[in-house]
């Protein structure tokens, strides 16, 4: 015999036959027919003013035709719709930028939005440990919103209440492969709020000539190469030291020559001296002549030339005690560009403990009080460990080429910084699609960013030594 018993009676009940089963029967409120109609229109009404709210395009096209038809006919609607298609191809084919930025772009976002991202959504999400599936129902973080540009789609998302963005960076890969990019980068916002960027392609996989040399004598940022968006880059070198870790041919020789090739109006007109210590005598003694006499090849002269500027420092320092905080460039006192390049040789590779020893001295007073006076380091180096060079902390702009493992991409950049999408460990060997693209992490900002650097051939050093030799340090 069955007993059903409502509600927990069934929690106090003990049984003494055991042919007797007790089967529960939860309580059950009737909710009034009325109630769930005004939830139901409700819901629907809210989903309708989203949707025209997101997509105004998207739902703006359907209706129109949609009135179009019921006033007038169908066929006045259909003649109107062959109209705006054939307007549109021939937008599209006579000037096809602007095109893509008024309606491509948002087409292509909103199918995106709906093909890719929604679709795939709660499974990404379950799957990858970013939403959770609790008694029956999914708590999800919310997708707010997809645009696109020429090479990646954005998607902005509503993280779910006490979730941090490090359970988004630890999952970038479950991501990436979720919704079909090759990677995936995650920026904050505002708090609750990231921004994941899924790259559709890669526009610096071809190499880039070198940029002109400017017209203008400017210590301001120098434009080295391109960014992933297909912005230029510029470097900002005059108040920050820098720091630029690669493996051998990952381009490092780029990133030199270009802010070198940058500043040369500045070094004609007295606003700015380069010094280079170059102690492979290979890579800068090719414009050696761009430098003149502060220009160091042997681990003595390399040192001496670090212990000089040092001194000048220090000069400087004491005139501008009391007087002033900031440097601006003058004649009088040019802003000192020191290119150091494999450092390393002379921080831990050098034989002779003493010229070690001060070597590593002179850059560590250089990195911590040479940017308030007017000199700037800007050092290159292979290996990007600790015991190599102890006073990588001490550059507040790094750059990590291609890097052989995925422990030395946050070496260069930072705790962190591979998770928000820096793979440099990912870079491609091959000179052709990795040499000089490398992510920049700034000391203003947490998050990198992808660029190349421009390339700087044999020709364009000889010409630049041809125009501007004996003007550098005078």
């Amino acid at each position: 015999m069955f007993r059903r018993l409502p509600g927990d009676e069934t929690r106090t009940l003990v049984s003494t036959t055991p042919d007797t089963a007790v089967v529960f029967r939860p309580a059950v409120v009737r909710t009034p027919a009325i109630i769930s109609v005004i939830i139901w229109v409700w819901r629907l009404l809210a989903g309708l003013a989203r949707a025209v709210w997101r997509h105004p395009i998207a739902t703006a096209v359907p209706v129109t035709f949609g009135v179009i038809g019921i006033v007038y006919g169908y066929r006045q609607a259909i003649a109107v719709f062959g109209v705006v298609l054939t307007s549109a191809v021939s937008w599209a084919l006579l000037d096809p930028d602007s095109f893509r930025a008024v309606i491509g772009r948002r087409l292509l976002a909103w199918w995106r939005l709906v093909w890719i991202y929604r679709r795939h959504w709660q499974p990404v999400m379950i799957i990858s440990g970013l939403g959770k599936h609790l008694h029956g129902r999914d708590y999800l973080p919310r997708l707010l919103r997809v645009t696109c540009d020429d090479w990646s789609d954005r998607v902005t998302v509503a993280m779910l209440a006490g979730q941090a963005v490090t359970d988004w960076t630890d999952r970038v890969d479950h991501l990436a492969h979720g919704f079909g990019a090759a990677s995936c980068r995650i920026s904050t916002l505002r708090p609750g709020r990231l921004m994941l960027t899924f790259p559709r392609r890669d526009p610096l996989s071809i190499p880039l000539p070198a940029v002109p040399i400017p017209q203008t004598a400017e210590v301001g940022p120098v434009e080295i190469g391109r960014c992933e968006d297909g912005t230029p880059y510029r470097l900002r070198v005059h108040g920050t030291h820098i720091l630029i870790a690669g493996a051998t041919g990952s381009g490092k020789g780029s990133y030199l020559w270009s802010i070198i090739r940058g500043l040369l109006p500045a070094m004609r007109a007295g606003l700015v001296q380069i010094w280079a210590a170059d102690p492979k005598r290979m890579e800068l003694s090719f414009g050696r002549d761009l430098f003149g006499p502060c220009y160091a090849a042997t681990p003595d002269e390399c040192v001496e030339l670090l212990e000089a500027a040092v001194k000048v420092m220090q000069e400087r320092a004491d005139r501008f005690a009391g007087t002033r905080r900031t440097h601006a460039p003058t004649v009088d006192d040019p802003f000192i560009v020191l290119v150091v390049d494999e450092v390393a040789f002379l921080t831990a590779y050098q034989p002779d403990k003493q010229l070690r020893a001060r070597a590593i001295a002179a850059l560590a007073t250089l990195t911590t009080q040479g940017r308030a006076v007017g000199i700037g380091v800007v050092a290159a180096l292979q290996d990007p460990r600790k015991d190599v060079l102890t006073i990588r902390n001490l550059f507040p702009d790094k750059i990590a080429l291609r890097l052989d493992e995925p422990e030395q991409v946050d070496m260069v950049l930072g705790e962190g910084a591979r998770e928000r999408g820096a793979l440099a460990d990912h870079i491609s060997p091959r000179p052709d699609l990795g040499a000089g693209v490398g992510y920049v992490r700034l000391e203003a900002s947490p998050d990198p960013v992808r660029v190349r650097a421009a390339y700087v051939s044999d020709a364009d050093i000889r010409v630049m030594v041809a125009r501007y030799a004996g003007e550098g340090c005078r």
